[in-house]
């Protein structure tokens, strides 16, 4: 037997850790890169503002009338029922006897459109003549605003020839 055996055994772990210490120290390790630097803090943008739609502005009306009564406005409106119906109105003095005579009272808003109508004197012997006379007035707007008083209610006798043609009596060139 030999006495250098035990040695041998107890040489074994010693040439292992000389080995791995060799191996080790032929292995470098590279040092870590640097964190990368934070990127900045950009505040959110602010919502865009809401797009508001303004309404496209109320048209101003083509005609205005200064009156300060409905007296005084009755006039601009019958001018203006005439300028309508130029090829409806009677020329001249009416005859004595008027197949219809009619009161109507005409409500006007601040813009010169009708808002309503009502008979004071309806010639109800002539159905025909007062739709007709109706119709007329709520075409013929819109009317001249009434600037100066916002709304008016004004009055006015309607004179019905029998051929269809009609004055005002704030306009008309009278009778025989």
């Amino acid at each position: 037997m030999n006495i250098f055996a035990p040695l041998r055994f107890k040489q074994i772990p010693l040439r292992l850790v000389a080995s791995a210490l060799v191996i080790l120290t032929g292995c470098t390790s590279t040092p870590l890169p640097p964190p990368p630097a934070p990127l900045p803090v950009v505040p959110p943008a602010p919502p865009p503002a809401p797009i508001v739609v303004a309404p496209p502005p109320t048209p101003l009306p083509s005609y205005v009338s200064n009156a300060v009564t409905p007296r005084a406005y009755r006039h601009d409106a019958a001018s203006h029922l005439y300028e309508r119906n130029l090829q409806r109105i009677y020329r001249g003095k009416m005859p004595p006897l008027l197949y219809a005579v009619g009161v109507l009272q005409v409500e006007v808003d601040d813009k010169g459109h009708v808002t309503g109508t009502s008979w004071m004197r309806a010639p109800k012997h002539a159905p025909e003549v007062m739709a007709e006379i109706e119709r007329t007035v709520r075409q013929a707007a819109p009317y001249p605003a009434p600037v100066r008083m916002g709304r008016v209610t004004y009055t006015d006798t309607w004179l019905w020839h029998k051929s269809g043609q009609f004055q005002l009596d704030t306009l008309t060139e009278g009778q025989f």
